[in-house]
């Protein structure tokens, strides 16, 4: 990463990892900042970033290379793929640094800077930062703003945007506004400048509801394309009210999958609304339409098989949650490029979804609880992604199925064999 201070560089950083991570490329950031704060403590005034403090530039520089360490180490020791080394990195000397470490080891390195010269954009990201920055913790909201600037304008004295012509690396100016990409190569840059052509930094919120409750959740059965039930209807009429409760007057775009329960549930929605076949539910192959009790009888080979790996099993003449990630990517990439959206989808499909915004791994995704009649509500920031659930008090029936215990999941206590819990909540 390079760029100036309150220039999105962590949101940035984590967004390209959480995407990498969700595609099953092994990704990490290393955070300088929080080697500084591990090595000098995080309660650092403006004063420590003056280049003229050489105190504060050995200590900064020292904190810099022992986060370029861990890097090598991980690359080497467990097979990393993709490193996000985030810093300013906002000199020659200090990119240069990094290139000739990074060349030593055979690591291709990759700039991506974010540029901003919109005030008011550089204030919203100063607010952002001085709210859940570390280094401002407890702090007085207004000395830590103040701060803060001191800091930019430090840092702004020495910064040498990239103009190396022989550097691979994308240049972000104003959030995406004008993108300059220079010396890129290989799959996984490309994917890397074709997902950040897509970022915005702008905040925003993410709404997550499932369909209302339909038939054939009453049944048991899965997959399907069944209307809603009674209850289904009724959570339907409510939710208008709610969303415009967490939303105010906001502008809002609903997307929903082809699927009747998903539009059903919509209808009452004052908003425009986009169908998309990429949100339709896992498709359950030969099982679609069964409970699981009749999966069991009739397919107890294949119901044993996904209780042990969930995630890549794939029904017969059907998907896993593995082909529906795949299937999901452009529907992140247009989730990245739009303000608040309100997503009514199924089980399956939120999962997926929700578990790229939280960066969770692939074995816990296929047990997030996502209940029905209940909105979720993500709003992704720099250090986090913060999370509200509103349930609406119409009953439904509880369609989730808790990860199973397994042999690996048991261990000894006191000479007594024992169970850990399994996963049946994900949440912030």
């Amino acid at each position: 990463m390079v760029g100036l201070p309150a220039r999105g560089k962590t949101y940035i950083a984590q967004k390209v990892c959480r995407y990498l991570q969700w595609l099953s490329i092994s990704t990490r950031v290393f955070n300088v900042g929080n080697y500084r704060r591990k090595l000098h403590g995080a309660h650092q005034m403006h004063s420590f970033f003056d280049p003229n403090n050489e105190a504060g530039e050995i200590a900064r520089k020292e904190a810099a290379a022992e986060a370029l360490k861990d890097m090598l180490r991980w690359f080497e020791d467990e097979n990393g793929t993709v490193a996000i080394f985030d810093a300013t990195n906002s000199t020659r000397d200090r990119r240069s640094f990094l290139l000739d470490n990074c060349k030593k080891h055979d690591i291709l390195v990759m700039f991506i800077e974010s540029v901003c010269q919109d005030e008011n954009l550089i204030l919203q990201n100063i607010m952002e930062v001085k709210l859940s920055s570390p280094d401002y913790k407890d702090m007085d909201p207004e000395k830590a703003a103040e701060d803060f600037r001191a800091r930019i304008s430090h840092y702004e004295d020495a910064y040498e945007t990239i103009t190396e012509s022989d550097y691979t690396y994308i240049k972000l100016i104003n959030v995406g506004s004008q993108v300059v990409i220079n010396m890129i190569q290989g799959y996984l840059q490309s994917r890397v400048v074709y997902y950040l052509m897509n970022l915005h930094i702008l905040p925003r919120s993410i709404f997550f509801s499932r369909h209302g409750e339909s038939i054939f959740n009453l049944m048991g059965k899965i997959g399907g394309d069944s209307d809603l039930s009674p209850r289904g209807r009724k959570y339907a009429n409510e939710l208008p009210k709610l969303i415009h409760k967490h939303l105010g007057d906001q502008p809002l775009t609903v997307w929903t999958s082809t699927m009747r329960r998903t539009i059903q549930t919509a209808e009452q929605l004052p908003y425009p609304k986009l169908q998309w076949k990429a949100l339709d539910e896992l498709d359950a192959g030969v099982c679609d339409g069964m409970t699981y009790e009749e999966i069991e009888k009739k397919y107890p080979e294949d119901y044993a098989n996904r209780d042990e790996d969930k995630f890549n099993y794939r029904y017969r003449g059907g998907e896993s949650y593995r082909d529906v990630v795949l299937r999901l990517e452009p529907v992140i990439m247009e989730l990245e490029r739009q303000q608040n959206i309100l997503i009514i989808g199924h089980q399956a499909i939120l999962r997926c979804i929700y578990a790229y915004f939280h960066n969770l791994p692939h074995d816990d995704l296929p047990y997030i609880k996502v209940p029905l009649h209940t909105i979720i509500k993500l709003t992704p920031k720099a250090y986090e992604c913060t999370e509200f659930r509103y349930k609406v008090d119409i009953d439904a029936v509880d369609t989730h199925r808790p990860k199973p215990q397994t042999k690996s999941a048991k261990h000894v206590v006191n000479g007594k064999s024992s169970v850990s819990n399994p996963l049946t909540n994900v949440s912030s």
